[in-house]
């Protein structure tokens, strides 16, 4: 039985969905956030030694890291459903894809995440006014603009593309979902990208997708949340 070890409001939940688009079996171990933290649990750490999400057990494979959960579960149960073949051009588009999801696409919207975090910590407020320009200053000169160039080269891909890869829906379109979810949920920024407003919404569309959700438990970049 493959055991998905699912973090609320988390990459994580990609991979629910994914074994969901193949058929598969699977057991979730739900874990929950700090609510003070947000940060994921203890009990993380005694599944990996990083003690973050997801985690795939499969046999006697364990295995991290959302991309390598995804190509593993791909490559072994779905290479013809959701893979282009290896000796195609389009194979290498899938591995671009796969690694610029988490490679460049995230770590900017991360940063911002973390910034909006900080400007939200409980400091004196003799504090405040120095904290906020700080946040406000890194937003506008490196992180909007890094944010931006990354959806503006994906809306322009998308916009003669319904798919990332190879003309139909594979697993580059899971892995990439993530972070565009959070992009249109966190910045703001979705009323200048149609194209990822749409794309977005197809996949959150999908029968599997939506019986992923139930799976998962609430999550916060869901269809409510990029509407």
């Amino acid at each position: 039985m493959i055991t998905v070890h699912h973090l609320n409001n988390s990459r994580s939940q990609r991979i629910l969905w994914l074994l969901e688009e193949l058929g598969l079996e699977y057991r979730v171990q739900h874990h929950e956030r700090d609510q003070k933290t947000q940060l994921a649990p203890e009990s993380l750490k005694r599944v990996h030694p990083l003690g973050k999400a997801p985690v795939l057990t499969d046999g006697e494979l364990t295995l991290a890291e959302s991309g390598a959960i995804v190509d593993y579960l791909a490559r072994t149960y779905g290479r013809e459903a959701l893979l282009p073949a290896t000796d195609s051009p389009a194979w290498w588009d899938y591995v671009y894809w796969l690694h610029y999801a988490e490679g460049s696409l995230m770590p900017p919207l991360l940063m911002r995440y973390v910034f909006d975090k900080v400007k939200a910590a409980p400091v004196p407020f003799f504090v405040r006014p120095v904290v906020n320009k700080i946040v406000a200053e890194v937003d506008k000169a490196f992180l909007r603009q890094q944010i931006k160039i990354h959806l503006d080269f994906v809306e322009d891909h998308l916009s003669c593309h319904d798919w990332l890869v190879g003309g139909r829906f594979g697993a580059a379109d899971i892995q990439v979902s993530f972070p565009l979810e959070a992009a249109l949920s966190r910045t703001g920024m979705g009323g200048h990208y149609p194209r990822i407003r749409d794309y977005v919404a197809q996949l959150q569309a999908r029968p599997a997708y939506l019986r992923a959700l139930k799976a998962g438990g609430p999550y916060a970049y869901g269809p409510a949340a990029t509407d």
